[in-house]
């Protein structure tokens, strides 16, 4: 079998940190105090998922690619998977509330269930619910 890994750091990087930080926040997500300075900081989606929001000067020590403009371009869309079609309008009406914008429309596969929105920064956020079920499984 391929590679196994344990868990997964997405690295994002962000103008103003505690803003991120406030508006991650009240979308309902919370962070490890452990892995925070002014720098950066560990959100956590879940026991093997984080996202770390680092901020821009302090990413770009990281690469020697530019950072690219996410008002503009899409660099990646951040894809998490939650229980339910109502957990998917939950967190992406909050994140509209406290200031993030629409990215796609609701879509609604029937077994599959996804709405996208950006944060202040620009990144885009794909929030999905799937039924496995729908799927033709030989």
């Amino acid at each position: 079998m391929g590679v196994q890994a344990e868990k997964i750091f997405v690295n994002l990087p962000v103008k103003d940190l505690d803003a991120s930080v406030e508006f991650f926040t009240k979308v309902g997500f919370e962070f490890n105090e452990q892995m925070t300075n002014e720098n950066a900081t560990c959100m956590v989606i879940s026991e093997s998922i984080y996202v770390m929001l680092l901020v821009e000067d302090y990413f770009k020590t990281f690469t020697k690619k530019e950072i690219p403009d996410s008002a503009a371009s899409t660099e990646a869309i951040v894809a998490l998977s939650v229980k339910s079609k109502e957990e998917v309008d939950e967190i992406v009406n909050r994140a509209l509330d406290v200031g993030g914008k629409p990215f796609n429309e609701a879509i609604d596969h029937g077994f599959m269930y996804g709405w996208s929105f950006l944060d202040i920064d620009g990144h885009s956020w794909e929030v999905f619910y799937m039924d496995e079920s729908g799927f033709n499984q030989n």
